[in-house]
């Protein structure tokens, strides 16, 4: 009788630790069900809001992050890639260098994992996960400042094309590649690879990088009316753009210009098209977006100079100069010493320009200003008196200054040293 109660007793004691674990099974599912719901929520809550606030994509990014440590091999790609894609969205909101890192992690282990979303097919491999989250990745990573690898992956995830709907619409892969090829083609044209800059954008009217290629391109053929008018529509979009990010956030994800350096670019070829009022205008704007940018106080004197205005010229060269230095590496600028030789030419003080210009090239000075140094050094001695084998050196110098030496006043100059150039 003891033993059949014991054995009783032991049954029922078995079927209770069954239920219970059963029971605990039941509420597990249910709090991971759970978890889920909220998940999707919130990325949901995200992605559709027509302005995405932070605090939103924050709070996505935290219930992804709880549920990816239970997530199945099947779902856990699609949940990091949701982590990932609300990471970029917030650090594109506040600009966080951190977030982006954060945001190609999540989208990098997606890429990792998605086999476990593929069933393989015996004989072949199962399919590579969509190359948007390559090119996700890559974006991130170009915005944290990361560029180690980034433009291979980019290319390859751009050139592929391959979407999900598991991941987002067509529209938004779409949105994703546009801006892939704009930074292409800002890296392209970094490189001074012009050819490849318009393709990369070809098919990208409201881009800025692509009008600036285009302005790039008149500049590089001398067709400066022209290559004002590319710089002044991507100028013009840029201002626009704003309008633009609140329909579609992912173009903050774009290349940024400087602003104050597409001034000064536009203002240089303003200058260059025969418009000096149109140049100064373009110049002053510059100069308030970034009062250290010395290049934009000099192609302001060279537009003063042509607008007649001398003196306002002269003391735009003097500005040029002490910004050059004050934005220098222990006060030494072959820059600085350059205006601060045009500055003192201009004041006909010749033998003090010609050391100032002696200066520029014995100091680290871009090449493009180095040739224009080299002309100014020799034509500050014509103007100094030294006629025959300076004028001689000015004459050949010329083949090789940027168009924003005075060659006019060259050629006058040493007309008026002999009858003969």
């Amino acid at each position: 009788m003891k033993c059949y109660k014991s054995n009783v007793t032991s049954a029922v004691r078995v079927g209770i630790s069954t239920f219970l674990a059963a029971s605990l099974l039941v509420a597990a599912d249910d709090q991971i069900v759970a978890l889920q719901r909220k998940a999707k929520a919130a990325f949901d809550n995200a992605t559709l809001s027509a302005q995405p606030q932070l605090g939103e994509t924050s709070d996505c990014v935290q219930t992804q992050a709880q549920l990816l440590p239970v997530a199945s091999s099947y779902d856990s790609p699609v949940i990091s890639y949701r982590k990932g894609y609300c990471a970029l969205m917030a650090a594109a909101l506040s600009q966080n260098p951190a977030g982006f890192k954060d945001a190609a992690g999540a989208f990098d282990q997606a890429i990792t994992n998605w086999p476990g979303r593929v069933r393989a097919t015996k004989g072949r491999s199962p399919e590579p996960a969509p190359s948007v989250l390559m090119a996700l990745s890559a974006i991130a990573r170009l915005q944290a400042g990361a560029e180690t690898g980034a433009a291979d992956d980019l290319s390859v995830g751009v050139g592929r094309n391959t979407c999900s709907a598991e991941l987002m619409t067509a529209a938004g892969c779409q949105a994703v590649f546009r801006t892939g090829r704009e930074w292409l083609g800002w890296m392209a044209l970094r490189q001074d690879d012009l050819p490849q800059a318009r393709r990369d954008l070809a098919d990208q009217p409201d881009s800025f990088w692509k009008h600036w290629v285009e302005g790039k391109q008149a500049f590089a053929e001398a067709r400066y009316r022209d290559a004002a008018i590319a710089y002044g529509a991507s100028v013009e979009l840029w201002r626009n753009s704003q309008e633009r990010w609140r329909g579609n956030w992912i173009l903050r994800l774009g290349p940024q210009p400087q602003m104050g350096l597409a001034l000064t670019d536009l203002g240089g070829a303003r200058l260059l098209a025969g418009e000096p009022a149109a140049a100064i205008a373009s110049l002053d704007t510059a100069i308030k977006v970034d009062a250290q940018n010395a290049r934009a106080y000099y192609f302001r004197a060279r537009a003063k100079e042509l607008a007649g205005q001398a003196d306002a010229a002269t003391a735009d060269y003097n500005l040029a100069s002490r910004t050059a230095y004050a934005s220098a590496e222990n006060l030494v600028s072959g820059e600085g010493h350059l205006y601060r030789g045009i500055f003192l030419f201009r004041r006909k003080e010749y033998s003090r320009a010609e050391d100032e210009f002696a200066g520029a090239l014995n100091a680290d000075i871009a090449p493009a200003l180095r040739a224009d140094a080299v002309a100014w050094r020799h034509m500050a001695a014509v103007a100094g008196g030294a006629c025959d084998t300076s004028r001689r050196l000015l004459a050949e110098s010329l083949g090789s200054v940027s168009p924003y030496f005075p060659r006019a006043d060259a050629l006058a100059l040493a007309a008026s040293c002999s009858d003969t150039f």
